[in-house]
């Protein structure tokens, strides 16, 4: 907590540490009154200055995040390439006179033929991929966050698409760490051309990769203009090549490879590559790598994967989106254990504050539990046959629990009557303060 100190004044910083803790506690809603029942004499001073935190308080919500990513880069992934991957989620608001409330597409509810639409905010997830010990895949564990707003019909605000708002997002990266590289893994709607030009121009800080067009324009590179008498203006792309569809179609051999695949596992699949300068009208070249990936078992269709960085194998594409789908369960597990979809603020300040900093949340239990004693740790709260790795859920109940005991019950006079009690009946009291869900 120490690290995030300066993004807050000192009696702004007191009340944010103590609706954090608070907010880990809580099983319930994540609004401000309910936080401050869990908190209860904890909370010191009035309860209105609480709810000015989100609202009225000032402080910065990206020097926050700065702070925030320093610390988990630093101490989980010191050295090396960085694994990036965002996404987006709806989160369902009630209400009519909310800031930056819409109508968007529901991704888990909609399909190839239907559409279905939920109405609230729309949050852009830049999350860093971190491998724990004691996990088999990778958590995602969201650092930047943003919200994405409809198109304003009288054009007196700028609009901006995920895919813009993520790439500013990346760029603040880069800023941030000018000496580290990144690799950036998307969906479909992240692998736009702007994204890979963004990319290309920075071949050694940043990496895409994300699904491809089966019948993407691909062009060979520009000519080289030689001699001293040249006229007319020059080439942006040389000849054109075949789409990565008719590649597929009049390939003869497929490569085969054993890939990591989505949730942990493995999978064998049949596999197609290509190479070629990606064109957009006015947009430019693109050099990428495109992958065709066929599963054997038949559970996923066909699917073309590419990236930026042509130096790439086609096991190293493949594993890389694949690992995207930690920011799925970071979402499942968001609104399940967190209180996403639960928060309450419709004012401007508040609503880009307050679901920010619950997905920061989600950074923080990961981040506690992992460095908290291993006598806390080894608890294994649930627990089913072929459980073989610690889960969220184990996580925040394991923090809840430890927060209990060395925050609530370590205050002078609180920590005599816990004492006091004998170890079963103290078990079954934290079991039911620090349930899983």
């Amino acid at each position: 907590m120490q690290a995030l100190g300066d993004a807050f004044t000192q009696p702004t910083y007191h009340r944010f540490v103590v609706l954090l803790l608070a907010a880990l506690l809580t099983t319930g809603n994540r609004t401000i009154l309910n936080v401050l029942r869990t908190a209860g004499l904890l909370a010191t001073g009035h309860s209105s200055s609480y709810h000015r935190v989100f609202s009225r308080s000032p402080w910065s919500a990206w020097r926050l995040a700065q702070r925030l990513t320093q610390w988990v880069i630093k101490h989980f992934v010191p050295e090396g390439p960085i694994q990036l991957v965002g996404d987006d989620t709806v989160d369902e608001h009630r209400g009519k006179k909310v800031f930056g409330k819409g109508r968007h597409r529901d991704a888990v509810r909609s399909s190839h033929s239907y559409t279905a639409f939920r109405y609230g905010h729309k949050w852009v997830v830049l999350a860093v991929l971190v491998r724990f010990s004691f996990a088999r895949r990778p958590w995602a564990l969201p650092v930047l966050v943003v919200l994405a707003r409809n198109k304003d019909k009288s054009g007196k605000r700028r609009h901006k698409t995920p895919s813009q708002q993520m790439r500013q997002m990346l760029k603040v990266l880069l800023h941030w760490f000018p000496v580290r590289s990144f690799v950036f893994a998307g969906d479909g709607g992240y692998g736009t051309h702007e994204l890979a030009r963004t990319a290309a121009r920075r071949p050694e800080r940043l990496t895409l990769v994300s699904r491809f067009y089966a019948d993407a324009n691909l062009y060979a590179p520009p000519p080289v203009r030689a001699g001293r008498k040249i006229t007319g203006r020059p080439r942006v792309k040389g000849a054109k090549l075949p789409s990565p569809e008719q590649v597929v179609a009049g390939s003869r051999c497929r490569q085969r490879l054993n890939v990591a695949w989505y949730g942990g596992g493995r999978r064998n699949v049949e596999v197609v590559t290509g190479t070629g300068h990606w064109y957009k009208a006015g947009e430019g070249l693109a050099k990428v790598l495109w992958v065709f990936v066929h599963d054997c078992t038949g559970t996923h269709r066909d699917d073309y994967f590419f990236t930026t960085d042509v130096r790439l194998t086609a096991t190293q594409v493949i594993e890389c989106f694949t690992g995207r789908w930690s920011i799925e369960t970071t979402f499942q597990e968001m609104r399940a254990y967190l209180g996403l979809e639960t928060t309450r603020g419709r004012k401007k300040d508040t609503v880009l504050r307050l679901a920010p900093c619950l997905f920061g949340l989600y950074t923080v239990v990961a981040v506690l539990f992992a460095q908290m004693p291993a006598r806390y740790r080894s608890v294994r709260v649930i627990d089913w046959l072929g459980k073989k790795e610690v889960t969220f859920s184990d996580a925040i109940t394991a923090v809840r629990r430890w927060l209990w005991q060395e925050w609530v019950f370590a205050i002078p006079g609180h920590h005599r009557a816990f004492a006091k009690l004998r170890r079963p009946f103290r078990a079954m009291l934290l079991y039911g303060l620090a349930p899983a869900a």
